[in-house]
């Protein structure tokens, strides 16, 4: 099995590390290396090859060996999602990572019952996701915002891809070469009230589209969502 740790820090080939309390656990408790094993481990830059030089219970220590993996092309897909319950929540951020947005922003609408957000269990999300399905970027999550701030905020360089259940247009990306970056917009459970979808769709930046004819959870809304941007913008 490929074994792959998230190294936020520079890493130099033939130096050594200590493995942090929680990556040590995980090491020698839950996969059971033994010493010579390899871990391989990744950031923006790369990925490298390691091998444990020492072990045991409470302390690990590896040889950063060789670059396996150079840098690869940051995605620039997004997701603004509303915030909802924290289990649905948390199976967004994994799915969202897996499927390689490079930013979630968590928003706040008229209908948002949860207002806060356990950013270190969801940045621990993201990075597990990011291990797992082989990239190198773990997406950023930024501060959680309002509505109209996001909508404020929004670069001339996004388009706002919003995903609404009144919309009958399929999703097109023709003449969004002018664009950078793809944010797509998900709204809370009950959906955004009349005034803030006219907000939304006021915006010059904004081009609304269907997912479905079913009403979607938000978290199959958002799987549904990014897979349908990547695949139509993959395929041009």
């Amino acid at each position: 099995m490929n074994i792959r740790l998230y190294h936020p820090d520079s890493i130099v080939e033939n130096s050594t590390k200590l493995l942090s309390k929680e990556q040590t656990h995980y090491v020698v408790n839950v996969m059971r290396l033994k010493r010579g094993s390899n871990i391989n481990f990744f950031n923006k830059e790369g990925e490298w090859k390691s091998e444990i030089i020492f072990l045991d219970k409470d302390r690990v220590e590896v040889r950063y060996l060789n670059q396996i993996k150079g840098k690869t092309k940051l995605s620039n897909v997004e997701l603004a999602i509303c915030l909802i319950k924290k289990s649905p929540l948390e199976l967004i951020f994994q799915k969202a990572a897996e499927l390689g947005v490079s930013k979630i922003i968590p928003v706040i609408s008229e209908r948002t019952e949860i207002k806060d957000l356990n950013y270190i269990r969801a940045k621990k999300i993201l990075v597990e996701a990011t291990e797992q399905s082989n990239q190198l970027n773990p997406p950023i999550i930024s501060d959680v915002i309002k509505l109209k701030d996001f909508l404020k905020n929004l670069g001339t360089s996004n388009l706002l891809l919003f995903a609404d259940i009144n919309s009958k247009r399929k999703l097109t990306l023709d003449n969004s070469k002018k664009f950078k970056i793809y944010t797509i917009l998900i709204g809370p459970e009950g959906d955004f009230t009349s005034n803030e979808r006219e907000l939304i769709l006021k915006n010059s930046n904004t081009r609304d589209f269907t997912i479905s004819d079913n009403i979607l959870r938000s978290e199959t809304a958002v799987i549904s969502a990014i897979s349908l941007v990547n695949f139509i913008k993959n395929d041009h």
